[in-house]
């Protein structure tokens, strides 16, 4: 299971726009390895992991205080509260699915969607669980809410410098391949060519 192709064209190349560095060169020597360079986070790889385990706590823990507090809450909140469960639950299996296979296969849009769903949709969902206080807070839900928001907010670092690392190696290994090809197929000497299209000219016209 995969993106779909454009969608996966439109995250690499905002992943592209995004992530290049723009001041950064080829390796120096031909024998920095950029093609075995391993550029997947260890880390990031450690926190999906715990957050796999973790996500099935939170979601227990949220829908039974959500239970308990119900009939105090009002239909404003109610509703918004069932919306952001189903919306969060979703959501979150998406983005651990494409955060496993973005960082272990090194794959740039599958950890580019798992990097924007992470910061522009899930934290401030979490944020807005957390900090409103209409929602009647109870402490277990402030608990495992904090435990989430401190896995996205080290996921989203995480994952900003993986993208980074990712995107820089591909632009090198285009930069090496397309210096690869110039060495293979040189362009034609100009100057030489013009001295030569000259001579056969002057040899063409002959004595007078």
């Amino acid at each position: 299971m995969s993106l779909p192709e454009p969608l996966r064209r439109r995250l690499g190349s905002f992943s592209r726009t995004v992530f290049t560095d723009s001041h950064r060169t080829a390796p120096q020597y031909p024998g920095d390895g950029a093609d075995n360079e391993i550029v997947s986070s260890l880390p990031l790889q450690m926190s999906l992991y715990f957050n796999v385990y973790f996500f099935p706590f939170w979601w227990l823990s949220t829908v039974v205080t959500l239970h308990l507090k119900y009939p105090v809450l009002s239909d404003y909140y109610k509703f918004i509260l069932v919306t952001i469960m189903i919306l969060a639950s979703l959501i979150e299996v998406i983005r651990l699915y494409l955060g496993y296979m973005g960082n272990l296969q090194e794959k740039v849009p599958e950890l580019a969607g798992f990097w924007l769903l992470s910061l522009l949709l899930q934290l401030p969902m979490i944020f807005f669980l957390l900090f409103n206080e209409g929602l009647k807070i109870q402490p277990l839900e402030r608990a495992v809410h904090i435990v989430f928001a401190f896995f996205l907010t080290f996921q989203v670092i995480a994952a900003f410098v993986t993208l980074k690392r990712m995107v820089n190696k591909l632009a090198t290994h285009f930069r090496l391949n397309e210096f690869d090809r110039l060495e293979e197929h040189p362009a034609p000497d100009f100057y030489s060519l013009g001295k030569e299209e000259g001579a056969v000219s002057m040899a063409g016209r002959g004595p007078c």
